[in-house]
């Protein structure tokens, strides 16, 4: 699954690569891409509504900012980067074990 989706996001941000200067569409239309790699990947479409809204929002406020001979495809991936480890986490957390064997860990998904 994380091969499946990391391979839409690299062909995502491929596309955007190829270009020279991006323009609003161009953002709508990888941001649309994400969004279905990460529905497809089953994460909760509230999730994927508010991830990809923010990333919409800074990549087209960005756009406005950068110069003309910036990499505008840097700045988008690095907009996009910056996001999932704010939803995923930037911190390690510690798996807390049972005082007494077992500990039991529960792992839930669409898909089993």
């Amino acid at each position: 699954m994380f091969e499946s989706l990391g391979n839409r996001f690299s062909n995502a941000f491929a596309s955007l690569r190829s270009r020279g200067k991006l323009s609003n569409s161009d953002i709508s239309n990888v941001c649309q891409e994400i969004r279905q790699a990460l529905l497809d990947a089953d994460v909760a479409l509230s999730v994927v509504e508010d991830f990809v809204n923010k990333i919409e929002v800074q990549a087209k406020a960005a756009l406005t900012d950068l110069q003309a001979g910036a990499n505008q495809a840097q700045a988008i991936f690095e907009i996009v980067n910056k996001e999932l480890v704010e939803l995923l986490g930037s911190q390690a957390r510690r798996v807390r074990l049972a005082k007494v064997a077992p500990t039991v860990i529960m792992l839930a998904g669409l898909q089993g």
